[in-house]
């Protein structure tokens, strides 16, 4: 009589990370069951895959929240006090951009990208975390940026959501160009001459 082998089983960290990656390259709506369950291995049963992980979007939910405890801490700098507006705000896109070209992960940045990841209305919902994490780093940069106009360092008269805006969005415009292939080192040199836009205010200092 034939025996019954044990069952599979798999390392559920080492899965969520490669459930994370097939997110953050594909996005939600265009990952498919099949692709998640092939990246995990050990031929996983989907029963066993439900088991786990419950549904494809609890999954996407678990990787995202992953993805923000790892990767997304890049930009936790817009809110350490120890340093200056100024140095928090270059901090932050140099760390970033040193991320998104890692090799390692998908390249780019699982939240900007993730904007279009679930575009039918019955999915509208599931990247609710990514644009909660948008509105965070933007709401970082808006504050970095006031402390800056209170402590003097950015004139008085400086448009705070203009310059909030534009910061915020050469960011979000990191991710596609590393998605590209754009070299670090030239979105390395590119953030110089974004922060000259910090230094070229009529009161600019590096406080």
């Amino acid at each position: 009589m034939a025996r019954t082998g044990r069952p599979r089983t798999f390392d559920r960290d080492a899965a969520l990370t490669q459930a994370m990656h097939l997110f953050w390259e594909h996005g939600y709506e265009s990952t498919s069951l099949t692709q998640l369950k092939a990246a995990i291995g050990d031929g996983i049963s989907a029963p066993s895959f439900y088991a786990a992980f419950g549904s494809k979007q609890t999954l996407f939910e678990e990787a995202v929240q992953h993805y923000l405890a790892t990767h997304g801490q890049v930009t936790a700098c817009l809110w350490d006090a120890s340093l200056t507006p100024r140095a928090a705000v270059e901090t932050a896109l140099r760390r970033s951009a040193k991320m998104q070209c890692e090799r390692g992960h998908p390249k780019g940045c699982m939240v900007a990208l993730g904007t279009m990841s679930a575009t039918s209305c019955e999915n509208a919902g599931v990247t609710s975390a990514l644009t909660l994490s948008r509105q965070r780093t933007r709401a970082g940069l808006a504050a970095r940026i006031q402390a800056a106009i209170d402590n003097g360092s950015l004139p008085a008269s400086m448009n705070a959501a203009a310059l909030t805006a534009a910061f915020d969005g050469f960011l979000l415009g990191l991710s596609p160009m590393a998605r590209d292939g754009v070299a670090h080192e030239v979105l390395d040199a590119s953030i110089t001459q974004m922060m000259a836009l910090w230094d070229a205010s009529p009161r600019g200092d590096s406080r």
